[in-house]
């Protein structure tokens, strides 16, 4: 059976720390409002992780712990431009989350991985994308993969509408709430804006009618073609054994 066709409801909170180190860029730029200062302040941050794995490397810390900030070094890192530098620490960190069942932590790398746009970036979006569809993960996280592929795929390809039909779909059936309202809000915007770039939509009945002439209302058929964008992302660099994968996750 295939993998995107098994996309569960459960809801993984991420890590508080890692959260804090996510979003540790955007608030020190708008609080300061100055971009000499946030980089001194990035910098800064980046010293203090850099002591921190230091240590923990002198006391023999878990793989987890270690992953954890090599993650959050490899974000700081991307946020200072500094992309080649985070690559290898990413990949260390996606090993270790793959070898721990961390699935989410792992996409999360993932997203880091691209956006340090280095030669494998792409690759590395192709298996976020396939562990975060795939496994049963934050759906946040799960969007903004997605909406990747829908920023850097060109006006007239359909890729950009299977990955904005999944994440419509991913927010439907995986968040609840307060989240499931404002997800489904933005990948409706997502999905209409893609089908107007792609086909000039600008009403319901066409958006109907695109939809169905592109075969995005059966998630068996979206879901399949998301299989192909990403095996077109990844090619022959796959960086785990999908099969051996699904056997450990929970359902």
């Amino acid at each position: 059976m295939d993998a995107f066709a098994n996309v569960n409801g459960e809801h993984h909170l991420m890590n508080q720390l890692d959260y804090f180190t996510s979003h540790f860029a955007d608030q020190a730029a708008n609080s300061i409002g100055n971009s000499g200062l946030a980089t001194a302040a990035l910098e800064a941050h980046l010293q203090t992780l850099t002591e921190q794995i230091t240590h923990l490397e002198t006391i023999g810390a878990s793989a987890e712990h270690r992953a954890d900030l090599q993650l959050q070094i490899a974000r700081t890192l991307v946020n200072l431009e500094r992309g080649a530098e985070a690559w290898p620490l990413g990949r260390a960190a996606f090993d270790a989350f793959i070898d721990g069942d961390q699935f989410e932590l792992a996409a999360d790398v993932c997203d880091v991985l691209f956006q340090a746009e280095q030669p494998q970036s792409l690759a590395a979006l192709g298996q976020g994308i396939w562990l975060a569809v795939t496994c049963p993960i934050d759906p946040e996280l799960t969007i903004e993969l997605l909406s990747h592929v829908i920023d850097d795929t060109p006006d007239d390809a359909d890729g950009a509408a299977v990955a904005a039909t999944t994440a419509l779909f991913i927010a439907d059936v995986r968040a609840q709430g307060r989240q499931r309202e404002d997800l489904m809000f933005f990948a409706t915007q997502l999905l209409g804006n893609v089908a107007r770039r792609h086909s000039g939509v600008d009403s319901q009945a066409q958006l109907d009618a695109w939809m169905e002439r592109l075969e995005l209302k059966e998630p068996e058929k979206f879901l399949i073609r998301l299989r192909n964008v990403v095996d077109v992302l990844v090619q022959d660099d796959w960086w785990f054994e999908r099969e051996a994968l699904q056997e450990r996750l929970p359902f």
